[in-house]
């Protein structure tokens, strides 16, 4: 009997292809938004993998539901939508997609500071609403990038690679993290300091950590007022990080220059507040998506459960933590 695997959303055809090779029965959700919790419950009940989204809230409910339930393949590198441990418990895989992301991550991170530094996504609606009438020496002027300081909150893969490509466009580079990095140091003459201090001296913050419950609100007022008023924050890691309201309230009263966001506290719903200012570039959560990183995801997620159903060990298995916070990044 064919193994039925549910999945949550459509995923690129590469993935889908390698699960049909394998003989596997294939359900997709038909809607391209998230699937209706009612719906996963009942698909989930003769489910032998489940092959969820970041949005998907996997609990205990949904777990104890899949009565023959082997592997969770999670299309991300996140998995705090998933509660790990139970599902440990119940002797059920976790699988995600470490490292294939790291490097579209890492240029939509920079997108972001070119747009919010230069003014990018502001100027493009200037022009577009037919207001760029004739060329002005002070019109919509930015900052530069080149010889300003970065400070990566995280320096795991993605903020690494934020590292070394920034300190190709003639950025000084300071981390924040709780274990140093020696190798990276050496390459980009970067420091490794306290979040104070980072917070202080950086023209540009930019976070990449994991979403536990000690990062929750890891910026809000206090940490905003710490920053330069000319400098810009970047969140392309885990919306909660950041207090939305203290960050529009920022924005506002011009504590900091502006911001750059793929992600957000309540994914999907943005902070009203975020609509309405200028000196913020807001995306649609874009972090991995290029077409080459994203059929790889597709990949990876479909070896994921093959491999577990043929009874063979996956490369990316999920560990459970022993305090219960799962990472992301």
């Amino acid at each position: 009997m064919k193994p039925k695997i549910y999945l949550t959303r459509k995923i690129p055809s590469e993935g889908i292809e390698l699960l049909k090779a394998h003989n596997c029965h294939i359900v997709i959700n038909p809607l391209d938004k998230p699937v209706n919790r009612k719906i996963l419950l009942k698909e989930i009940k003769d489910a032998d993998g489940l092959l969820c989204m970041l949005s998907d809230r996997i609990d205990k409910e949904i777990i104890d539901a899949g009565v023959k339930l082997r592997v969770i393949s999670n299309y991300a590198v996140g998995y705090d939508n998933i509660d790990v441990n139970y599902a440990c418990k119940k002797n059920i895989t976790v699988t995600n997609t470490p490292g294939i992301l790291t490097e579209a991550t890492a240029e939509i991170t920079l997108a972001l500071i070119f747009a919010v530094a230069r003014r990018v996504t502001e100027a493009d609606r200037f022009v577009r609403t037919g207001k760029f009438k004739v060329w002005s020496p002070t019109l919509l002027l930015g900052r530069d990038i080149h010889g300003k300081t970065l400070g990566i909150v995280g320096c795991g893969r993605i903020g690494q690679s934020v590292g070394i490509k920034a300190h190709g466009l003639g950025m000084k580079i300071i981390y924040y993290n709780h274990s140093a990095k020696p190798s990276f140091e050496k390459k980009v003459s970067a420091r490794k300091i306290s979040l104070p201090a980072l917070l202080k001296q950086s023209d540009f913050v930019t976070l990449h950590i994991p979403l536990i419950e000690q990062t929750k609100y890891l910026v809000g007022l206090k940490e905003l007022k710490m920053m330069k008023r000319t400098a810009y924050l970047i969140n392309a890691s885990r919306g909660p990080i950041v207090h939305e309201s203290a960050l529009v309230y920022a924005l506002r009263h011009n504590i900091i220059a502006g911001a750059g966001l793929d992600v957000y506290e309540k994914e999907p719903q943005v902070h009203p507040g975020l609509l309405k200012l200028n000196n913020v570039t807001i995306l649609p959560h874009l972090g991995s998506a290029t077409i080459e990183t994203r059929a790889r995801m597709a990949i990876i997620a479909a070896e994921n459960l093959i491999a577990v159903l043929e009874g063979k060990k996956s490369h990316f298995v999920v560990q459970p933590r022993r305090d219960n916070h799962r990472r992301n990044r």
